[in-house]
């Protein structure tokens, strides 16, 4: 596949045709097969998303100007979802008043990447300062400095998830590479991050753990034995590109065995892609959608074993990495509208041929496409990284 050209040929033309919001600012991402806009409500975290997308594909791939001015047209929507408090907004609608506001601190995390992206391409002093204050405040949130209502009863459950870890991970790497005067603050933060994914309580023999205690212990119950292969191995990636940028050598042996004890929990070798959830224990999972393939656990798994291929030479993850490409190609892309579906039934036929919805929008697909021309081009994920 030329990943370059389907990038700038199918997938974001297929964002730009009619998402952008030209009158309110922003980005709509409830879109049909086609492309057309069936719902008006806005993702908030698709806001950043989407300006990080535009921003990188202008900073990485080609200079084109209708990439910068889509990200333009989004950032100047941030302030319309963002609260008095200074925390961001869920779901707001298309002009920018607010729907949902959740305890959960990635619209933050997206937003400050955006910024950051889009610092790069202008130099605008504003933006990075935009960029900085998204990221401090979802900082504090996940540091605790900023209370937040607990999603479940303290007293009776208490535990830790991967989830926020891994995306402070990834934000801080993004803000380093933007903020360059306070390299060493987003340097400490990604390092503590590594350790608590590696040391943590979450990577055992048997799989990468969505939830651990709260001081690390296995928990015997349906949420603590949850593994998601899509996380596991985008954390993979994530830990393996630190490591090769930190030189350290427990975050990439460690990124190898997250990636080597995911892929017979994740891969479903009758039908072929990676499913969204399974039991660690080999229990039934909870999930009613676990035998599912959606779109992004196939994007994190290609750029963790194209990646792992790389840098250990292994060909088992190169020959694992062309089989979903393949599978991608010929259950999600859509040959006829563009874009993929992205959800499939556990025998590939799509469960629906919406395009985006809240959860959907321009960014694992993209950004997937990204990282696989710059590695096509420069030979490793260190051109994109920067």
């Amino acid at each position: 596949m030329n990943y370059r050209n389907e990038l700038i040929n199918n997938i974001l033309p297929f964002w730009l045709s009619d998402a952008i919001d030209e009158k309110n600012g922003g980005i709509f991402t409830c879109l049909d097969r086609e492309g057309k806009i069936y719902g008006r409500e806005k993702s908030v975290w698709f806001q950043g998303r989407a300006l990080w997308v535009f921003s990188k594909a202008y900073n990485l791939i080609e200079k084109r100007e209708e990439y910068l001015n889509a990200a333009k047209t989004i950032y100047s929507f941030l302030p319309k979802c963002t609260d008095t408090d200074g925390r961001m907004f869920f779901t707001v609608t298309e002009d920018g008043r607010c729907i949902q506001k959740r305890r959960y601190y990635y619209s933050e995390t997206f937003a400050a990447i955006g910024c950051a992206e889009l610092y790069k391409a202008t130099r605008d002093a504003k933006v990075l300062a935009d960029a900085e204050k998204y990221f401090d405040v979802a900082y504090q949130c996940f540091t605790g400095e900023r209370e937040n209502a607990p999603k479940f009863n303290p007293e009776t459950v208490g535990g830790k998830a991967l989830a926020p870890i891994m995306i402070m991970l990834s934000t801080a790497q993004v803000m380093r590479s933007a903020a360059e005067n306070n390299a060493k603050k987003y340097d400490d933060i990604a390092k503590k991050c590594v350790e608590d994914i590696l040391g943590g309580g979450f990577l055992t023999d048997k799989g990468l753990l969505e939830s651990v205690g709260k001081n690390g212990e296995f928990i015997d119950t349906p949420s603590g034995r949850v593994v998601n292969p899509g996380h596991s191995l985008e954390a993979a990636w994530f830990l393996l590109s630190e490591g090769l940028i930190s030189k350290n050598s427990a975050a990439i042996e460690g990124a190898k065995k997250i990636i080597d004890v995911t892929l017979p929990l994740g891969l479903d070798e009758k039908h072929g892609g990676i499913i969204a959830f399974t039991d660690v224990c080999g229990k039934p999972p909870v999930q009613l959608e676990w035998d599912m393939k959606l779109w992004w656990p196939q994007c994190e798994a290609m750029i963790a074993l194209r990646l792992a291929h790389t840098v250990f030479g292994d060909e088992k993850y190169e020959s694992t990495y062309k089989e979903l490409v393949k599978y991608c190609e010929e259950n999600f892309v859509d040959k006829e509208h563009g874009e993929w579906y992205g959800y499939l039934h556990y025998d590939n036929t799509p469960s629906t041929t919406l395009k985006g919805n809240i959860f959907k929008g321009p960014f694992h697909i993209p950004r997937f496409y990204m990282i696989m021309a710059s590695m096509d081009e420069s030979g490793s994920i260190m051109e994109y990284m920067k």
